[in-house]
């Protein structure tokens, strides 16, 4: 298995199409609570280590951050992220993830790695 050793710099660009999942819909009131609307924000891990979290962007489906993040990586594995619906009341909502693997960045030489990721479905992605 191949590792990354180095300075990571991550930027989290933005999500399309996130949907609300029947947890996060619990409070939501009214006739069409397809309408839903998320307040997300990404959880970035680095194989068990947390590196940081976007800021919370309120009331959309499809969120723009643009938020980055510098760490130095020893021994990497893989690239979590994790969508979360900043809940109002108790825990935060689940509502995506991915994982990207070092190995699959690093497979062609490339220093560099620019792509839409699908989370969960096919309806959902995440450039980064």
């Amino acid at each position: 298995m191949v590792v990354f050793n180095g300075l990571l710099k991550i930027k989290i660009c933005e999500a399309v199409n996130l949907k609300p999942t029947a947890w996060s819909l619990r409070h939501a009131v009214g006739p069409r609570p397809q309408t839903f609307l998320l307040d997300p924000y990404i959880a970035l891990n680095v194989d068990d280590s947390r590196i940081g979290q976007t800021s919370t962007k309120q009331k959309t489906n499809s969120p723009a951050w643009n938020d980055e993040f510098v760490t130095d990586v020893c021994n990497g594995r893989k690239i979590e992220m994790a969508v979360f619906h900043d809940a109002p009341i108790g825990y935060d909502d689940f509502v995506a993830n991915c994982t990207i693997q070092f190995e699959d960045l690093l497979q062609n030489g490339s220093r560099h790695f620019e792509d839409w990721v699908s989370v969960c479905d096919v309806d959902t992605y995440m450039y980064i």
